[in-house]
């Protein structure tokens, strides 16, 4: 099983549970653990080979991640924990592993709360990942990493986000990055269908207004799904918008929680 994280509330039935992107771990949900814990059951993650999710041997004999698969890493962790139903909070990538869980098991999701949510990957993301793949066996995970890191977060103002995910990704192994980089392959299909097929689920999609790669194709995708979900976008915020404005990001959310009990 994946390393997890409880902080239990003895005055709340609900569960917040926080999914992170590839690169990053549980830890970088540090600025959010206070204010949710006060009101709420809250469960974070190391998704595998993430943060202290070293792979477990039969994982290690499998080939290829798929979404599936880590979304079923996740499921068996609220299975463990006897978690009928959580809302979920994602970034990044952590966005698409829930919206993956939430394909298999709707009556898990209470509600999806989507930060720096990535629904469609655009002419210079295509370009990205065609780079990605070709340089994955010979350039260091972490040249690419850093690289990739400065494409989606290119200001200054981005840094401390930039920084943080660069360090998280140190701890990671070439062979893993590769593993989670090869996802990349079934990712356009999946986002397709995501794009096309609205749940019955809240959603709430946090954005910064300077997500300038993924933020264009969200704006569409809420004036179609307009039945479940909103979007909130933060003004002078990059990608990663629980760690450059966490205050806003916070109190968007908790409210959103708040109005579906």
């Amino acid at each position: 099983m994946i390393n997890y994280i409880t902080y239990t509330n003895e005055n709340s039935d609900q569960w917040v549970t926080f999914v992170h992107g590839a690169g990053g771990s549980s830890s970088i949900w540090f600025k959010q653990i206070r204010d949710f814990k006060s009101q709420y059951n809250v469960l974070l993650l190391d998704l595998r080979g993430h943060g202290d999710s070293k792979s477990v041997i039969k994982k290690a004999f499998q080939k290829k991640y798929t979404f599936e698969a880590i979304a079923n890493d996740v499921l068996e962790v609220i299975d463990h924990l006897k978690i009928e139903k959580s809302h979920f909070v994602g970034i990044s990538l952590g966005t698409i592993l829930i919206r993956q869980l939430a394909e298999m098991h709707p009556e898990r999701v209470q509600s999806m709360i989507l930060g720096g949510a990535i629904l469609k990957m655009n002419f210079r993301s295509q370009i990205l990942m065609k780079l990605g793949n070709t340089f994955k066996y010979v350039l260091p995970y972490l040249v690419l990493y850093k690289f990739f890191a400065f494409v989606i977060m290119p200001k200054k103002s981005h840094k401390q986000s930039r920084l943080l995910f660069i360090n998280e990704a140190k701890k990671l192994y070439q062979k893993e990055f590769i593993k989670w980089f090869k996802l990349t392959a079934e990712i356009n299909p999946l986002l397709k269908w995501f794009r096309q097929v609205e749940l019955n689920i809240p959603t709430l999609y946090v954005m910064g207004e300077e997500d300038y790669m993924f933020l264009p194709s969200v704006r569409l995708v809420v004036e179609k799904h307009y039945k479940s979900s909103k979007l909130f976008v933060i003004e002078r915020c990059g990608h990663v918008v629980n760690v450059e404005q966490p205050m806003v990001f916070n109190n968007e959310v908790l409210s959103f929680i708040g109005s579906i009990e």
